[in-house]
């Protein structure tokens, strides 16, 4: 793929355009990308109060009673987007889904316990101990190179 970028100092407004033979998966992606209209920012509530959390200070997000917690090293914050819109905000080589209810930061992660059958332990650096869903299994093996 060739990206091209030319400068006018004539042009009122941004314009992207792509020139491509068919619309592909890659093309698909780029455009979604493109349009993406999410806040980058992660706003998390606790006593009352709003903070502003920052990816790298995330130790795991999960979901229960219908709510979606965020946990820091400072404590839990309950956040108001869901686990799907946060997915797509986080760095991706930060962070992976272990369930259809977890998100942890890899970089967060003491130890990963394969021993049990058919399922992971994970350590967290906070103490917190959570478990790799059966779905997520083969992506997080891979994922470790195992």
């Amino acid at each position: 793929m060739k990206i091209e970028i030319k400068i006018d100092p004539l042009c009122e407004e941004d314009k992207i355009i792509l020139i491509t033979k068919s619309v592909s998966e890659e093309i698909n992606e780029i455009v979604e990308k493109l349009s993406q209209s999410t806040p980058r920012i992660i706003s998390g509530f606790r006593g009352g109060k709003t903070e502003i959390l920052e990816q790298e200070n995330l130790i795991r997000i999960y979901s229960g009673s219908g709510k979606v917690f965020g946990v820091t090293s400072n404590g839990e914050y309950t956040l108001r987007l869901r686990l799907y819109q946060l997915e797509g905000i986080l760095n991706p080589s930060l962070f992976v889904r272990i369930s259809n209810s977890e998100i942890i930061n890899l970089k967060k992660a003491e130890s990963f316990d394969l021993s049990l059958s058919g399922t992971i332990r994970v350590a967290m650096s906070n103490g917190d101990h959570t478990y790799v869903s059966r779905r997520y299994v083969s992506k997080i093996k891979q994922l470790l190179g195992v």
